[in-house]
């Protein structure tokens, strides 16, 4: 045979050639679809997260407020009293990152007499939660980002969501 020819082996590696080709796409694919599944998995935990790191800073301010008659200065006042008080109570175990950013970098909420009256987290992406909170978090069902969901403590406050028509 000469340079130029083909015989039947010269066909059968090509249709290798192209089924493993195909091949390739295929598995490339595959793992595309899985990593937007672990992708998508990882958010809607750390929006889990969010939910309950901001419900417990919410709920150590109105701890904080119930003992000191106002709000807190600063979130590190959550840790514990006063250092000249005999007693330490803490009102957060630890200050909790924002779990969307994985930083420090809460949104701090401001009281109108001054204090810290909640938190929100920084990030700016759309939830993917848009439905089923509590009470307390039904305009969470509106927002247009993370930074939207306000963990807010408000004395006396009994929130009722609008019925639905």
């Amino acid at each position: 045979m000469s340079r130029g020819e083909r015989g039947p082996r010269g066909r059968v590696a090509g249709f290798t050639y192209v089924g493993l080709l195909a091949l390739i796409v295929l598995i490339g694919l595959m793992l595309a679809a899985a990593g937007e599944v672990v992708s998508t998995t990882a958010r809607r935990e750390r929006e889990t997260q969010l939910l309950w790191v901001g419900r417990e800073y919410r709920k150590a301010i109105g701890l904080y407020f119930r003992a000191h008659r106002g709000y807190p200065q600063s979130l590190e006042e959550l840790l514990g009293s006063a250092p000249d008080s005999p007693l330490q109570v803490r009102f957060l175990r630890q200050l909790y990152p924002d779990p969307m950013t994985n930083g420090a970098d809460w949104l701090l909420l401001p009281a109108p007499s001054g204090g810290i009256m909640g938190v929100a987290s920084s990030s700016k992406l759309a939830p993917m939660k848009t439905a089923n909170f509590e009470e307390l978090e039904f305009t969470f069902a509106d927002a247009g980002a993370y930074s939207d969901w306000q963990f807010v403590f408000i004395p006396n406050l009994r929130v009722r969501p609008p019925k639905a028509p």
